[in-house]
């Protein structure tokens, strides 16, 4: 398990179904990988990629999602590897499991015209499991 300390980051964008309405859209995670000791392993960004400091990464694609027991944080979510890459820890990943997530979610209040293009950084923490065949 990877715990990561990072941030989701939002940018105020118009509706793309009615361009007069806005809303903030997830643009990117950002957050620094750590194992279950506590060390720092590696880092979490768009894509959502995630890359090992030992050169490896896994790409993933969302396959399922669930709102968790915490309405106030990001969904827990199953996603499939589309690529994996290196000989290190993420090189034979398959799936991607987010669990235990605190945080995170969009801004609450909503964003308008005058904020349009406006980027919010939200913290967040949740718990990765990464899968193989091995």
């Amino acid at each position: 398990m990877r715990k990561p300390n990072g941030v989701q980051i939002y940018e105020c964008n118009a509706s793309k179904t009615d361009p007069t309405r806005f809303e903030w859209v997830l643009k990117a995670p950002e957050a620094e990988l750590f194992d279950s000791a506590g060390k720092k392993i590696g880092k979490h960004y768009a894509g959502p990629t995630w890359e090992s400091d030992d050169g490896s990464k896994v790409v993933g694609q969302a396959k399922a999602s669930d709102d968790g027991p915490d309405v106030n944080a990001i969904p827990w979510v199953l996603l499939s590897a589309k690529s994996a890459e290196g000989n290190g820890i993420f090189g034979k990943t398959q799936s991607v499991q987010r669990v235990k997530t605190v945080g995170g979610k969009a801004p609450a209040d909503g964003c308008d015209q005058a904020q349009l293009g406006k980027i919010a950084r939200v913290a967040y923490r949740a718990t990765y499991s990464f899968y193989d065949q091995r």
